[in-house]
């Protein structure tokens, strides 16, 4: 497709003032309404520190009506490593009065605030900021133009960012015409009529707040970079494992993975199917397994709950299957736009009777990507359903890192359908499952049994107790094969003292900050990050006992008896008072400073608990 010619802006040449501060990372936060674009900008802003080498992470909240409302896109790009969207911040851009009233206390003492003055009425007694006010409405529509009316503003804004803080608008301008060269040149016009007026707001009016970023120091891999969100990754990642056949049913947040998936599987000889509800998505995923090949199928947390009984078949047939959660705040429908981490009892005990299988969580965008090369590796070797615990702040978060090198990673897919001889058993008490895909030669000519129910080796139903016992011992040891296999995970930081700090999935980058603030003021402070969750991996127990403190993070609620949900399997499985839990339930994703005063809260001379009993 040959996209129509990219207007230049007027500015592309900027005259830099020569009163530009420079600084090595910022972070801005776009506060509107959702129907405003905003998160177009933040995914342009992420998408240009990507191109530029440079570090980002975002994080975004969106109203999870149909209709619309306030939302905000924050963005924290620079050189260095970015490992969390930020506490506070630098600037902020309010498009309304409720985002000005709701959002200025999150910038930071000396920080920017950029408002339209069409909209926004700031308080003239703050004198904590730098305020400037902005025609931004105005100036879009005297820009645009005809029918347009406000539509645009969003790039008005992001032009208005560009001169703020000088960056690259040759790439600004190539990735507008990305996004919106499908459509008409006049489309494509309208945008760049938008960026360009934006841009050329007047430097009197910005005199206090222009800055250059830091240049980020040249790659160490040097391979190229790629820019995308934590969903994106994961279907990405689900295609290199060999994954080529699903199924599901939409849901927020996990309906973007299942659109990708649509798209992509055909081209590469797949196929996903749209099912007409959760039972009948992982149905159709089981068929396919059944058939040889690796399958996926995913969903939120009240989708995942509709899938357990024929999830509880999945284990007891030992069927290869990948299945994503992508978790939100609960339960029942709870807060389908907000993160949480209240899914991982779900996951390791949701299915009625003895049913293990294994529980894995991405870190970041990037072990997006990657962990879906873990699932499948182990739903492969050891014939068992994996699930992948995400969540909503790792779905919509826009990371940069390394591109993989998809020549040496991607799976075969293609089914096993070598030969099978006359004494082959698909359930041998000694070995690990092997299936034989419909279409494998069999040698006695006679397929063996698939069934939910108890059988024996050659998958015959069998109510025999002792059987029972022994097939019931074969799945677990499995898993317990499994978790022998895994590396002892490796501590962060202080290899012994005063706190470890325990984290799963999304927590990693807040926690890590939080671990090297606290070191830099003298704490002795490790962190351990947990990925694989069921099966716990070796050497945790000695590495606990190191510490006085034992603090484990996780967005989910304290419970009855005070404690996390991964912090209660901790407990209970290791048997330590050192063991506590720092937790949260608003649906936000840990600041770092909430963390540094939760650990100092804990290991100070009235939080400590003294010692291991």
């Amino acid at each position: 497709m040959v996209l129509p010619a990219t207007p230049q802006p007027s500015g592309s040449d900027p005259i830099v003032p020569i009163d530009r501060r420079t600084v090595r990372d910022v972070v801005i936060r776009l506060a509107g309404n959702s129907q405003d674009g905003i998160q177009t900008i933040g995914g342009f802003l992420a998408r240009l520190a990507g191109r530029s080498d440079q570090d980002v992470m975002t994080y975004m909240t969106i109203p999870s009506t149909i209709s619309g409302g306030p939302s905000i896109f924050q963005v924290h790009m620079g050189s260095g490593d970015i490992l969390s969207s930020g506490d506070q911040a630098d600037v902020l851009v309010a498009f309304y009065q409720h985002s000005y009233d709701n959002h200025i206390e999150s910038l930071r003492s000396g920080g920017v605030l950029i408002y339209d003055s069409d909209h926004v009425k700031p308080n003239p007694e703050d004198r904590r900021f730098t305020a400037v006010g902005i025609p931004i409405t105005g100036a879009t529509v005297e820009a645009v133009g005809g029918s347009s009316k406000e539509k645009g503003k969003n790039l008005f804004v992001l032009g208005l960012i560009a001169r703020i803080f000088n960056l690259d608008v040759a790439k600004v301008a190539a990735l507008i015409s990305e996004r919106f060269g499908g459509r008409s040149e006049d489309i494509v016009r309208n945008a760049m009529l938008a960026f360009d007026a934006g841009y050329a707001t007047p430097s009197d009016n910005l005199r206090d707040c222009l800055f250059n970023i830091e240049a980020a120091p040249s790659g160490a891999s040097g391979r190229p970079q790629v820019t995308v969100d934590g969903n994106t990754a994961l279907t990405y990642g689900l295609i290199a494992a060999g994954v080529r056949h699903g199924a599901g049913y939409p849901i927020t947040p996990w309906s973007t993975v299942m659109e990708t998936l649509r798209s992509e599987l055909s081209k590469y000889g797949g196929i996903f199917v749209q099912a007409e509800d959760e039972l009948g998505a992982i149905g159709y995923a089981l068929g396919f397994a059944y058939s040889g090949h690796l399958a996926v199928t995913g969903s939120s947390g009240p989708g995942l709950s509709l899938k357990m009984e024929a999830l509880g078949w999945a284990v007891m047939a030992e069927m290869p299957l990948i299945v994503i959660n992508v978790q939100r705040g609960g339960p029942s429908t709870g807060m389908p736009t907000n993160v949480e981490q209240s899914d991982l009892m779900q996951a390791i005990y949701g299915s009625h009777g003895d049913a293990p299988r294994v529980v894995l969580a991405p870190k970041d965008v990037e072990d997006c990507f990657y962990i879906c090369l873990e699932a499948g590796r182990i739903a492969r070797k050891y014939s068992t359903p994996v699930i992948i615990l995400t969540d909503q702040a790792l779905a919509t978060r826009i990371e940069a890192f390394d591109e993989p090198d998809l020549a040496a990673l991607m799976v075969d897919p293609k089914p096993d359908l070598s030969p099978r001889g006359a004494d082959f058993e698909p359930y041998p008490l000694d070995r690990l499952t092997r299936h034989a895909p419909p279409g494998a030669p069999i040698a006695t000519g006679k397929y063996p049994s698939v069934s939910g129910l108890e059988h024996d080796e050659l998958g015959h139903p069998s109510a025999n107790p002792g059987m029972h016992m022994k097939m019931t011992a074969k799945r677990r040891e499995k898993i317990k094969a499994l978790a022998s296999s895994l590396s002892v995970p490796e501590v962060y930081g202080d290899a012994e003292g005063e706190a470890l700090v325990v984290g799963w999935g999304s927590t990693w980058g807040p926690v890590r900050e939080a671990v090297n603030r606290l070191r830099g003021g003298g704490a002795k402070v490790g962190q351990l990050h947990l990925r694989h969750l069921h099966p716990l991996p070796p050497g945790l127990e000695g590495i606990f006992r190191r510490y006085e403190n034992v603090l484990v993070v996780e967005m989910n609620d304290e419970g009855l008896y005070g404690f996390g949900q991964l912090a209660t399997m901790l407990r209970a499985r290791y048997a330590l008072p050192s063991i506590r839990s720092i937790t949260k339930t608003d649906g936000l994703t840990f600041r770092i400073s909430e963390l540094t005063d939760s650990v100092t809260s804990k290991i100070g001379p009235n939080g400590s608990n003294g010692g291991h009993a």
